[in-house]
């Protein structure tokens, strides 16, 4: 009877925790749809010629300064693609990422730090799905330009990732050269209950979005539901 409880007792623990972990990725998706849908309403913010040409968008929201430790900082948040091969579908069931580095320290204040990555080309798109990526050395990275803006911004064209931040309510293009993102599979584990790459969830197919992700991926097909670069 003592070993039939004690089994018992693992099994409700083990379940309570995975529960708990669903949970915690549901709530960072809940985060990143907020982010996501008050960063695309400012005015004169991220230009909306650059969100229609972008393959991917990024969102890693509340970073906070108490990640800076030995080695850098470290956020967590997703990416969802355009769908299709040639990334001109509809917005794909969101991957959990992280991204690490010293440089996202020297963005940091005093209080929480939000960031919106978009990735600009099939080149810079593939990269993050399949590996970890260093930006600046695996992907060229730029501060993207804002409103009026993007007119005169030269690196934009060359440009693989363009990335900007939020923080105290200011909203402006940043530098995360040196950062690096890759795909989180145990954050990607704990969402879709079993273990799937980047690559297999953002291709379709493999796993349907939860409804906080559906929620993230509405702001997006709202927004932005076709890809408008002059190469599609």
């Amino acid at each position: 009877m003592r070993t039939h409880f004690l089994v018992l007792a693992a099994l409700t623990v083990s379940v309570s925790a995975a529960v708990a972990q669903d949970k915690k990725e549901e709530d960072r998706l809940g985060q990143a749809t907020v982010v996501l849908k008050e960063i695309l309403a400012i005015p004169e913010g991220i230009p909306q010629d650059l969100l229609d040409k972008s393959e991917c968008v990024v969102v890693f929201p509340g970073v906070k300064k108490a990640a800076i430790g030995i080695g850098g900082s470290y956020g967590r948040g997703a990416m969802t693609c355009r769908s299709g091969p040639n990334f001109t579908g509809a917005w794909s069931a969101p991957a959990m990422f992280a991204m690490e580095g010293a440089s996202i320290g020297l963005q940091l204040g005093g209080s929480d730090t939000d960031f919106v990555l978009l990735v600009m080309n099939d080149k810079g798109a593939k990269s993050v799905m399949s590996s970890k990526v260093k930006l600046g050395a695996d992907a060229a990275v730029a501060a993207g330009p804002k409103g009026r803006e993007a007119e005169a911004a030269t690196n934009v064209k060359l440009a693989e990732i363009l990335s900007y931040s939020r923080s105290k309510g200011a909203f402006a293009g940043v530098s995360l050269e040196g950062t690096t993102l890759r795909a989180d599979g145990g954050a990607n584990k704990d969402e879709y209950g079993k273990e799937v790459s980047a690559e297999q969830i953002i291709s379709g197919g493999t796993v349907k979005p939860t409804p906080a992700g559906q929620a993230f991926v509405a702001v997006l097909n709202t927004k932005s539901p076709k890809n408008l670069s002059e190469s599609k």
